[in-house]
């Protein structure tokens, strides 16, 4: 199935009810129109960029967090790109942790690296987003 490019962006509340509500809409918007185990990876990711905004970030006015995502279809691979802005955690930066084999968290941003082609972080005056960019062959 040939889609053309799309993005879609849902406002979430900064509680962890956000992360359901996240992977239900992108399960909606997505199905179909990417393979199977390439939305898999993506919803995973957007719980766990969700997740950690909650866990680790202020929210953004009116006690939200913003998720966006992109789809780019393309003859060789589809790509989805995540987006997670919240109102920043300070001057501290999202990074993998190194956690114990009995740690029960700490692994989100490690499950998101394993899982996307690339991810980062980008600032402003008005808070920050933690993305993830995910591709697979195309069905």
């Amino acid at each position: 199935m040939v889609v053309a490019e799309r993005a879609w962006c849902l406002v979430v509340p900064h509680h962890a009810r956000g992360a359901r509500l996240a992977r239900h809409r992108l399960a909606a918007e997505l199905a179909g129109a990417v393979n199977s185990a390439l939305l898999t990876d993506v919803i995973v990711v957007a719980a766990e960029l969700v997740g950690n905004a909650v866990r680790h970030a202020d929210p953004l006015p009116g006690g939200v967090i913003r998720v966006s995502w992109r789809l780019a279809p393309g003859a060789v691979a589809d790509v989805v790109e995540v987006r997670v802005t919240d109102g920043g955690a300070g001057s501290s930066v999202p990074r993998p942790r190194e956690v114990g084999m009995d740690a029960t968290g700490g692994r989100g941003l490690s499950i998101v690296a394993a899982l996307a082609d690339g991810w980062g972080v980008d600032r402003d005056g008005l808070g920050q987003s933690v993305w993830a960019r995910l591709s697979t062959a195309a069905d």
